[in-house]
């Protein structure tokens, strides 16, 4: 039931909860430990791939890192993967059921951060001024509700969120709805009125960060994914990349990048060391250090924002690149330290105790620990694995009633349109479902509390699992994994009629529809 619009359309993670997350975690840090180890040269370059450390010596304690991965798993926190890396080592890879760890995974608004830091290169290499103002780069174009604030929009705006656009905070996933349903993206942002003077406040806004894609194009004269590869993923040794378009071809400069959590995590290390690497600088120190320091303010307790990147005051000197559900890479400088996450649905503050639980002494290493360790190597393979089987209950009479039915649906915000499913008393349901406009596909339900697989329509990995919950109502849990779709459908069967109650976690969306038997 993975379609690319209901990933566009999702809500943002609630900003106030990452805050509180980091927050816990750099206020205890900094009691803890008077004494942070600054940024030194990397002992290598993870170009070719990290290189691991025991925890311990890096002043971690294995047996709370080992404790914390399996009270996530335990507390069914929707993470897909943690990966902690200090002092240039990895301490913990995790991934967590039903991810594989290798698929490239939807980084959300992340891509955000990516987005400006590409424009921050082509600013380096003299192709475009941040100064510049927006409407310059689209002079063939006829533009609605062009007043003298939307003239003085410039580059330096659309990064820093600020440009003034008519995209409130509390409509920012509406105006996004609005826009992936227009048939020209580009054309829907910039005939936005202006509702504010640019640069006057901070206003998160996904639409018009849209614009920097065509626009780095325009001054480029290549696409932002020709240019992140020649520029930015191939000098870090990142290979395996996915992004998606807009209607004309322009990479979403707001979402839908899918990058490899370690390649995430390149890119914060190269963050981390003022966007040097392997001798050559792929960023400018000057660029870095703007994008990573407060642009405009967000509130008044000092939280702020840059250029694609976020910073909370709880934290000295650190900064976050952060999308829905879970997607996170965050850079600690006073710590030497880089911690990334990708997930389906979940926030900062479900782990940071977890996380912090583990930091011992970050000014020498501890003893060496190898039953610790072994037993994190453990709880690494633990949360890896599907949960036991459990046994799949007798049917209720329903379910034979409605096997092999099909229904179909009310226009609704899941964009199912059919919906069939065969149930043949084993542990397994076989599901046929159409959805917006994507032709009818098949898939496994597993009915013993364990996922069965199948491919989406971009190619990777979906899973479904359901269960009878009363003798009316199927569960369904449906997981896109990569795609940072996780959503919970409750059928209830009624005669020739079904209601459906559906819960997106990764985007908290919810919705309730109905739909009636086909009749021959």
């Amino acid at each position: 039931m993975n379609t690319k619009q209901i990933t566009k359309i999702g809500l943002l993670v609630a900003t106030a909860l990452v805050l509180i997350g980091l927050g816990v975690l750099g206020w205890k840090i900094s009691a803890n430990f008077r004494h942070q180890a600054q940024v030194r040269a990397p002992a290598y370059w993870p170009t070719n791939g990290w290189q691991i450390s025991t925890p311990e010596e890096q002043g971690i304690d294995s047996d709370k890192l080992a404790e914390g991965l399996l009270a996530i798993r335990d507390q069914k926190v929707q993470i897909h993967s943690l990966l902690v890396i200090r002092n240039d080592y990895v301490v913990v890879d995790a991934t967590f059921y039903p991810y594989d760890g290798q698929t490239v995974h939807d980084v959300a608004s992340v891509t955000k951060s990516m987005m400006t830091t590409l424009i921050g290169i082509a600013a380096d290499q003299g192709k475009l001024d941040l100064d510049e103002r927006m409407l310059s780069f689209f002079p063939e174009r006829t533009i609605s509700n062009i007043d003298e604030r939307k003239k003085e929009i410039t580059i330096r705006q659309l990064a820093s969120m600020s440009s003034g656009l008519d995209c409130t905070a509390e409509a920012d996933a509406k105006t996004l709805r609005e826009m992936v349903a227009s048939p020209d993206y580009v054309q829907f942002v910039l005939d936005r009125k202006t509702a504010w003077a640019p640069g006057e406040q901070f206003i998160y806004c996904s639409p018009a960060i849209h614009l920097l894609s065509p626009i780095l194009q325009q001054a480029t004269g290549m696409t932002a994914l020709g240019f992140a590869r020649q520029y930015l993923f191939e000098p870090l040794g990142i290979h395996d990349a996915m992004w998606e378009s807009d209607p004309q071809g322009y990479y979403d400069g707001w979402g839908d990048l899918s990058l490899n959590p370690h390649d995430m995590a390149k890119v914060g290390f190269l963050f981390l060391h003022q966007g040097q690497w392997e001798g050559k600088q792929i960023v400018s120190p000057q660029w870095v250090k703007e994008a990573t320091k407060a642009q405009i303010a967000i509130s008044s307790d000092g939280s702020a924002y840059g250029y694609g990147w976020w910073m909370d005051p709880a934290v000295e000197g650190a900064y976050r690149a952060d999308g829905r559900g879970g997607q996170y890479i965050f850079i600690l400088p006073k710590w030497n330290m880089v911690i990334v996450t990708t997930g389906g649905g979940f926030e900062m503050d479900e782990i940071a105790e977890f996380i912090l639980a583990s930091f011992a002494d970050f000014e020498k290493p501890l003893p060496a620990n190898p039953e610790g360790v072994a037993r994190l190597d453990a709880a690494v393979k633990a949360v890896f694995q599907p949960p036991a089987q459990t046994a799949v209950a007798p049917l209720p009479e329903v379910a034979r009633q409605v096997s092999g039915k099909k229904f179909v649906f009310v226009p609704n915000p899941a964009q199912l349109r059919s919906f069939v499913v065969e149930f043949d008393g084993s542990t397994e349901a076989t599901m046929f479902v159409e959805v917006g406009d994507l032709p009818l596909v098949s898939s496994l339900v597993g009915l013993d509390g364990v996922f069965r697989f199948s491919k989406g329509s971009d190619g990777r990995p979906t899973a479904h699992r359901g269960t009878w919950i009363d003798a009316q109502t199927f569960f369904l849990e449906y997981d896109g994994i990569t795609n940072n779709d996780h959503a919970m459908f409750q059928f209830r069967f009624e005669g020739d009629q079904v209601e459906v109650k559906v819960q997106e976690t990764a985007h908290v969306v919810g919705a309730q529809f109905v739909g009636w038997q086909q009749t021959p």
